[in-house]
Order: structure tokens, then sequence, then C-alpha cells
């Protein structure tokens, strides 16, 4: 199916050399046979992914970006346990190969997983797919249940129990977040002090059940079945996962849901069709999430000023590496306006919170 996602041609300056990943895959996956063929997904603006095609099988590989990145970040053993681990209670991650921490391999560590083929909704719903709003309602829904479930996983019985700690993660959170964006700020940045202020004085207690926390969680990181697209079949971008809070996980996925009634200046930082007719509203979202998780939430304001609060400390990550030469990818040019955008929205809730 041509809505099936597809890969192009490597940027510029973010080439593999085939030669020394097919001696390499060879020697680490068995029955292996052909040349080896690489494109780059062109999606995402962390991690990179190439597609590695034989003629009898296709492989994903992840490597971190090149260039400055945070201590912490882009952790690709960390990554690959979690996708092996992590199936047992989620069947949604794909089936991890092999992991290299021989950084003289390509320049850096890297891993490779199976391909998972299938659909991934971009900005706008595909016209191909002709769903009703009825139809986008149940895939919303759907969307959301995964969320519930997985942080609905028995973390222990996994083997994951020591992923993270969840006592004290809102707190370690914001703070993280705050030091993060702080190391990230170029001249140009705005310093998001009253947020920060907020934050910190209207912090709530860490959830009583702490759960899987995706930390990246949207349709652009879900695949649905090719032959079925209201399944999703696969869950992918797993680096920054953990336990802790699953509200502040929440929080992070309606960062990135921009539905339809918002301001125009807004919609140009939509990058999944969470503003087509039948996707639920932000709130509609939240009051889903608590009747399938079997919660009450009150007041959503601090989760949401938090998630809009972290991506914009990721966007400051990416544009600082923009902004210091560190990539030549022109897409990163505009974070900036997206960076103070994200504060402004901020801004916008905490002057009509009632916490």
């Amino acid at each position: 199916m041509a809505l099936t996602d597809q890969s192009t041609r490597i940027r510029t300056g973010e080439e593999l050399d085939a030669a020394v990943i097919d001696t390499y895959l060879k020697a680490n996956i068995p029955g292996l046979s052909g040349e080896a063929k690489i494109s780059q997904f062109p999606g995402g603006a962390s991690n990179l992914t190439y597609l590695i095609e034989y003629p009898q099988q296709e492989f994903v590989l992840r490597r971190p970006p090149f260039g400055h990145k945070a201590k912490s970040a882009h952790d690709m053993g960390r990554e690959y346990r979690i996708l092996n681990q992590l199936n047992a209670g989620f069947p949604y991650c794909p089936k991890a190969y092999v992991h290299c921490t021989d950084e003289s391999v390509i320049g850096a560590e890297f891993y490779v997983m199976e391909r998972v083929k299938g659909i991934i909704l971009r900005s706008e719903m595909p016209a191909e797919l002709n769903f009703s709003a009825e139809q986008t309602a149940a895939l919303c829904k759907s969307f959301i249940d995964k969320l519930v479930e997985l942080h609905n996983v028995d973390y222990n019985a996994c083997g994951l129990g020591d992923l993270g700690k969840p006592e004290g993660y809102v707190e370690r959170q914001i703070r993280g977040w705050s030091d993060r964006y702080e190391k990230a700020l170029t001249p140009d940045a705005p310093t998001w002090e009253p947020v920060k202020a907020w934050l910190n004085d209207k912090m709530p207690a860490d959830h009583h059940k702490p759960g899987i926390v995706h930390n990246d969680y949207r349709f652009d990181n879900v695949i649905l079945d090719p032959n079925n697209p209201m399944q999703i079949i696969g869950v992918l971008d797993w680096e920054m996962t953990t336990i802790g809070d699953p509200l502040m996980d929440l929080g992070n996925t309606l960062a990135y849901w921009i539905e339809a009634g918002d301001p125009a200046p807004v919609q140009l930082m939509r990058r999944q069709p969470s503003n087509a007719p039948g996707m639920l509203t932000r709130q509609q979202f939240v009051d889903y999430y608590a009747e399938k998780a079997g919660i009450e939430i009150k007041s959503f304001d601090f989760y949401y000023t938090y998630g809009l609060f972290r991506l914009a400390g990721i966007v400051q990550q990416i544009y600082y590496r923009f902004y210091h030469g560190q990539t030549q990818d022109k897409r990163f040019a505009q974070f900036i306006h997206m960076n103070k955008l994200l504060e402004q929205m901020c801004l916008q809730v905490i002057g009509k919170s009632t916490l």
C-alpha cells in the first residue's frame, strides 16, 4: 500500500557506510544474504533512523544524532533493552536484534530492530484512508487505550523494575527539564522564568500508581496495520522511556495534541492529524483517559503546562545544535519560533488556571 511509511535518500552529513553495516550485520544476525541497501526515514528530530534492506529481510537502524547531545539522552543500549523486555507485557514493541557498543563501526553506538511495515500518520490524515468522523474518533480512542494499557503494564514482571525511580518523579522532571533548558539556552531564546516558577509552586504529589512512561507517545510514533488502518500494530521511539507518574506522560502527549479550534500560529506546529474531524479535543482526551484508567483528574493544567515546557526543552536542545552549527538540518532554524510560541501557550494556561 502506498500509505506505508517510506524511506528516502539520506540527508547530507548523515550517511552510513553500507559495506561496513553489511559486514557487521552478517556477522551478528544469522541467515542474511545479498547486498544491503540503506535509506533514511525523513521524520524525527532526535535519533536518526535508517532502513536497511536485504532481498529477504528489512531492518531499522537507530543511532544518536551528530553533534552535541545531552549526557543522558540517546542511550541506545537502554532503548534496545526496553524493546526486548517490555514486549512481554506490551506486544507493540518491535523486536530488537543487535546492539553495537563499538563506536568505531559507524562513529556512534547503534542498534538494529525489525521493520514493522505499516502506516504512520503525519500532520494530515491521508485522503486515501477516507475515514469518517466516527472512524477517526474510534482510532483516537484506540490510541488512548494503548497509552492506558502501557501505563498499566506490570513493569516488574517484565524485568524493568530498575528502569526508573518513581519516588520524587514529578519534582525531578521539573528540576531536570529546567536544568536542561538552561544548559541549551541561546541568546535569542526566552528564559521561561514565570512558567518555571509556577510549575515549582503548583507541583502535585506523585501519582499513587507509577507506571511505564513512554515520554514521546504521539501518532507519528504509532504504526497502523496497512490492511486494517483502524488497528495499531506497533509503537516506536522508546529512547526516553522510564518508570514514573503516568499523568506526566499524558501531559507530554497532550503537549503535541493541537486540536481543530487552536489558533493558526499553533496549527503550524502540528505534526499529527489531531485536528481531523472526529479527533477528541484535549479535554475529551483527558476525560476518556481518566474513564479508561479508572481515575479522577480534577484539573489537568499542571500536567499540560509541564508537557509544553518539556517540549520547549526538547525543541531548544535541538535548536542549540543548529545555532552552533552542529547540524545543517534547515528544519531546525524555525525551532526558536516554536519555543517562543510554546511559552505564550503556557502563559495563557497559567493565566486561566484555578490551581
